[in-house]
């Protein structure tokens, strides 16, 4: 069984036991006790894991500074560093994202469609925990976006 104990993030989720092979449901009310103590837990270990992959990569970069003696290597070195610290990035910006879900979760809004209201679907919030938008809901905005976008 894990366990989302209440010392976890200092917000606690009432140290609720979910086996280990629980997924949410549609055939439970939803957003219940479990389903956010699933999620909460979802959303930590995202954010533990990304924090985990940026203090590697600054590991990294502190230990092999870029000393290729061919222009060539060097260049291809900074390339690819270059993409990996555009990727951290883009991770911390998730990180936001992250706290985000974690503060609906607390707040009682988690699993809402920002827009709608509605519920927005198991399958979407496995998928993409940190939605804040319904499928349609969310092409609507796109859809809205590009025209704005076109004009």
């Amino acid at each position: 069984m894990a366990s989302v104990a209440d010392d976890v993030d200092g917000r606690g989720s009432g140290d609720i036991e979910l086996p280990r092979d629980y997924r949410p449901s549609p055939d439970e009310p939803f957003m219940n006790d479990r389903q956010q103590a699933y999620f909460r837990a979802k959303l930590l270990d995202w954010k533990d894991a990304i924090l985990r992959e940026s203090r590697e990569t600054l590991n990294q970069l502190q230990i092999e500074p870029l000393r290729e003696p061919d222009v060539t290597d060097r260049a291809s070195s900074e390339t690819d560093w270059s993409i990996e610290l555009r990727t951290r990035d883009r991770q911390r910006k998730l990180i936001s994202k992250i706290d985000a879900a974690l503060r609906r979760i607390d707040e009682g809004e988690y699993g809402y469609c920002e827009v709608t209201g509605e519920p927005i679907s198991l399958a979407r919030l496995e998928a993409r925990p940190v939605a804040t938008m319904t499928v349609e809901a969310q092409e609507r905005h796109e859809r809205q976006e590009k025209v704005s976008r076109d004009d």
